[in-house]
């Protein structure tokens, strides 16, 4: 598979002067729910509604959706709006009855997306199909897996595709219910810059006081669209309550929301620009220079080591290097989390340089 402009027709002909936007429920709760959100999302900046029909839960014994009679909801829906439909397939009977019911966009979702078999599954169902197609980050972050299940579903035929940034899971307590790692987002969108490419703040954040800080960030890094979770009575909603706004603050978020210029139009800007980049190569020389200064100084601590016969890893001073190098980044505006995982990944090359002086 190989970029194209062609990737973007689809999203082209919404003729948008905004970012695409998706909105509705995390699930379909009842006929009269479905209906008054619709409605509620008209006349506004949603093209799509949205609504979990089957909801993959991590544990059995939640609610797991209303299956098919939520389709008929959707389809009601879309008669009395005039909203494209969308929502999310699992499994190949899933996208059998999302084409039965016309249903215009088909999502596949983070845990399908890390199973090759499934996506495969769901690629032979909808091959040629001319629906909406977009693909969900898997649960961890695998770049390969995620285009994978692209690559699957264009070799079906598929053309109108795009990709879902939902954020990825980790085991350490952040300010995330799935972290962003937006590096690997901008990765896919370097390698397919026509492949649209829309952010899911509703499941990165877990929160709705944060859905207008991420979905920015998104807008700031070109990501073509966004869907977010919108309920009537979020508080009180059957699933992922916590995470899902309003109609009303939906609205708010899109007045609130600053689209950004792609490149400046003036000399200016662009003397500004390359000026300021010029200082930025000069700074990740130094970096570099630093770094390998860094990892000189700890082969030198692996030759003692070895000497001494001691082990590599050394937990404590670890630890006591992570929390005063947390503390210096604080003071200098630098966030807990990218100290963290630039520090880890400084002790993972040490490790590595002191285990080659060890087995040497």
């Amino acid at each position: 598979m190989e970029n194209s402009k062609e990737m973007r027709n689809w999203l082209d002909a919404f003729k948008l002067d905004h970012p695409l936007v998706i909105a509705g429920p995390c699930s379909a709760e009842t006929e009269e729910q479905v209906l008054k959100i619709a409605h509620e999302l008209k006349d506004s900046d949603v093209s799509v509604f949205r609504a979990g029909i089957w909801k993959p839960r991590t544990r059995p014994g939640g609610f797991e959706g209303v299956g098919e009679i939520g389709l008929k909801w959707l389809k009601k829906a879309k008669e009395e709006t005039g909203l494209l439909m969308g929502t999310e397939v699992a499994t190949a009977a899933h996208c059998k009855l999302a084409l039965e019911y016309d249903i215009d966009v088909l999502w596949v979702g983070a845990r399908t997306t890390a199973n090759p078999f499934a996506v495969q599954e769901i690629a032979d169902t909808l091959k040629g199909t001319d629906k909406i197609v977009l693909i969900k980050n898997p649960v961890n972050p695998d770049m390969a897996l995620w285009l994978g299940g692209v690559e699957r579903l264009y070799a079906a035929g598929i053309r109108k595709l795009g990709v879902i940034h939902r954020g990825f899971s980790t085991y350490q307590k952040t300010k995330y219910r799935n972290i962003p790692e937006w590096q690997i987002a901008i990765e896919l969108q370097n390698k397919f810059p026509d492949l649209p490419l829309i952010i899911d703040p509703s499941h990165i954040t877990g929160n709705r006081d944060m859905i207008l800080e991420v979905t920015q960030e998104a807008l700031d890094l070109n990501y073509d669209g966004m869907i977010i979770e919108t309920h009537i009575d979020p508080d009180n909603a059957w699933s992922d309550a916590a995470q899902q706004v309003t109609p009303t603050a939906l609205k708010q978020i899109f007045k609130d929301l600053k689209i950004r210029k792609q490149t400046g139009d003036t000399a200016d800007f662009e003397n500004k620009m390359t000026k300021l980049r010029a200082n930025i190569d000069v700074l990740d020389a130094n970096l570099l220079e630093l770094l390998g200064k860094r990892m000189q100084v700890a082969s030198e601590i692996g030759q003692v080591k070895k000497d001494a016969n001691v082990a590599v890893l050394q937990n404590s001073r670890w630890n006591e290097i992570q929390a005063k190098m947390t503390a210096e980044g604080a003071k200098k505006g630098l966030s807990e989390e990218f100290i963290i995982k630039l520090f880890k990944g400084i002790h993972q090359e040490s490790i590595e340089q002191q285990e080659k002086i060890l087995n040497s």
